[in-house]
């Protein structure tokens, strides 16, 4: 019997048009033996979604880099169990203010990555913390 490999998709919701970060982590993931699905920039919570759904995603990662966080983690967490499906993993990262982190955690957001975090660190943690579908 083999392991399904994890499915990761990593999005960049909303107008932020900054992208290097994300590209970076989907590279990470996918050296790590992961399958990942990067769907660019400038994406709606519900194209992440529909995406995240159609691809079987077992983890979706954010990027958010606009200050629009709160609004956007929210939407696309809100989104995901209309849909039920909500046992995909959200998760994310950017340029979070850290007195945001534990609202966002409390709405559903799996962890929070800040400036700083190592490719190492977001792998280990999806590799520990994702399981595959």
């Amino acid at each position: 019997m083999s392991e399904s490999r994890l499915r990761i998709l990593v999005a960049k919701p909303g107008l932020d048009g900054h992208d290097r970060g994300a590209k970076v982590v989907a590279r990470a993931l996918r050296d790590a033996g992961m399958e990942v699905v990067y769907t660019g920039l400038h994406q709606t919570p519900e194209q992440i979604v529909e995406a995240a759904i159609q691809e079987d995603a077992d983890g979706v990662g954010l990027s958010v880099l606009s200050g629009a966080h709160m609004t956007l983690f929210k939407k696309v967490i809100d989104l995901l169990q209309a849909k039920e499906a909500s046992d995909i993993v959200v998760f994310g990262g950017g340029i979070i203010p850290e007195d945001d982190i534990k609202p966002l955690k409390d709405m559903g957001v799996a962890y929070v990555f800040t400036p700083g975090a190592t490719t190492t660190e977001i792998v280990e943690w999806v590799t520990s913390n994702v399981e595959a579908h």
